[in-house]
């Protein structure tokens, strides 16, 4: 069963996504978390890119004398709130196990090796399996729902995991922080993104309904849209 995904994204006017590059400076900056927590989702998700930002460790090494079923697995299951990491070809040493106290679930390919399964475990890192080359994100929402009880997720990746989720007709509803303040320089990432192979690849979006408009301090404003997807075009 799919969960109910909310993908929440804080921007720019020009809707770019590091507020460090936003003129004028600090505007507005400190919403995110708040409505992160508002939402109160059972687990939140982001792509390698940002969970690399996360991580303390070094790469796993490259080898193993163990073998294991590429099964998931579980450090924990008792969590109130689980924070799930895109990584399909395990590029991740996290050298940690929680991100802000959320256990880490890590989903994977099938491709990964051995010995990168042995470094999750030995650090405590949960993970999942969803697809054999590349991700297939309806068959992690699937286990993270069976496996976790997760039923509401919110999408807070970079721009190439959100717009994965939005292509694949996951993403139920759209909630965007929007600043009082320009980016206006190339080279910053965007809310909803692709690599070049998807770039011709549009989502299946058929309505987008404007459900509420909440001003907060600063100038900043809350959007919250709610997406209908059109299954046929996934």
């Amino acid at each position: 069963m799919k969960p109910y995904v909310i993908c929440l994204m804080h921007s720019s006017l020009d809707g770019r996504t590091h507020p460090s590059r936003w003129r004028p400076k600090g505007a507005g900056t400190d919403w995110f978390e708040k409505i992160h927590d508002e939402l109160g989702g059972d687990a939140w998700v982001i792509g390698r890119v940002t969970g690399s930002e996360f991580a303390k460790g070094e790469p796993y090494p490259a080898t193993t004398r163990e073998t294991f079923p590429r099964e998931s697995w579980f450090a924990r299951r008792d969590a109130k709130t689980y924070g799930v990491v895109l990584d399909a070809h395990g590029k991740i040493g996290w050298g940690r196990s929680d991100i802000g106290g959320d256990p880490i679930v890590v989903v994977l390919t099938t491709s990964v090796p051995d010995s990168h399964l042995a470094g999750l475990r030995g650090e405590g890192v949960s993970y999942i399996f969803a697809g054999e080359a590349e991700i297939d994100l309806a068959q992690a929402l699937d286990t993270l729902n069976r496996e976790l009880g997760v039923k509401r997720l919110l999408v807070e990746g970079g721009g190439i995991a959100n717009g994965a989720f939005l292509r694949a007709g996951l993403i139920d509803e759209f909630n965007l922080i929007l600043s009082p303040a320009i980016d206006g320089a190339r080279g910053a990432p965007f809310v909803f993104d692709s690599t070049d192979a998807d770039s011709d690849k549009r989502a299946p979006l058929s309505a987008m309904t404007l459900e509420s408009t909440r001003p907060l301090d600063g100038g900043v404003l809350l959007l919250r849209y709610l997406i209908q997807n059109d299954v046929a075009d996934r």
